[in-house]
């Protein structure tokens, strides 16, 4: 794994595993750069243009991301509907898909690499079973234009597309926490519905543009890692 300077990133490999040489499974060239899919011991890493994304060593803050939103929740919502912003190595699906109480469950992934993985490659081991849910759709597009684009709505938007409002993996996911790109994170939200986002560490600007953008409730929960600073989940909720 290259040598990366800067903020926080998806916890890396732990338990031993990064001492290990990692394996390449496959390499890809898309659209918006190139994707690596490597195999490390007993787990999985993916690579976005020479940057680590993440690994299968450690899901705790990607499940949370899925069961914080759903305990923001107003109470009695029945079947609620969410959005996945990013596939990744398939834990938040996974954990949608665990969990009875979620109606409809759209995820939406721009690599159609990372896509491929899933449904008939290495990762199927993890994934397999969630995307065979009769409730699970896959949605291959970039997250800022549907979110732009789409009439549907959702009751919670969770969103773990790059490493966080403050240090983003490709130029075109910045303005998903823009003014704009918040706003329309709003307007797919149901009345009461909860936008949940991952990051790699706390952003306390990144709240405050929560609350500019007309959210409530904005807080943020912590997930400590081995390393260095705590992955974290900010919570909003759409009022009105």
């Amino acid at each position: 794994m290259p040598e990366i300077h800067g903020p926080a990133f998806h916890s890396p490999v732990i338990h031993g595993l990064d001492t290990l040489a990692p394996v390449t499974l496959d390499r890809r060239e898309g659209p918006y750069g190139e994707v690596v899919l490597r195999e490390r011991g007993d787990g999985f890493e993916i690579i976005a243009n020479g940057c680590f994304l993440m690994d299968t060593s450690d899901g705790r803050s990607e499940r949370l991301l899925i069961d914080a939103a759903l305990a923001a929740l107003p109470a009695g919502r029945t079947a609620p509907s969410v959005l996945i912003g990013g596939l990744g190595v398939g834990f938040s699906l996974v954990r949608a898909a665990a969990e009875p109480r979620w109606g409809r469950i759209a995820v939406v992934e721009r690599e159609q690499a990372i896509v491929d993985w899933h449904r008939e490659g290495p990762l199927a081991r993890i994934s397999g079973a969630a995307l065979a849910d009769p409730r699970t759709e896959i949605l291959t597009t970039d997250l800022v234009a549907y979110l732009h684009t789409t009439t549907d709505r959702y009751d919670a938007l969770c969103l773990d597309i790059d490493n966080g409002p403050d240090w983003t993996v490709t130029e075109d996911n910045t303005s998903l926490y823009s003014p704009a790109g918040l706003a329309d994170c709003r307007e797919r939200l149901t009345p009461g519905g909860v936008l949940a986002v991952w990051s790699a560490q706390p952003s306390a600007d990144f709240e405050q543009s929560l609350r500019n953008a007309g959210f409530s409730g904005v807080r943020t929960e912590e997930i400590r890692v081995a390393r260095g600073v705590p992955d974290v989940v900010h919570l909003a909720l759409r009022t009105g």
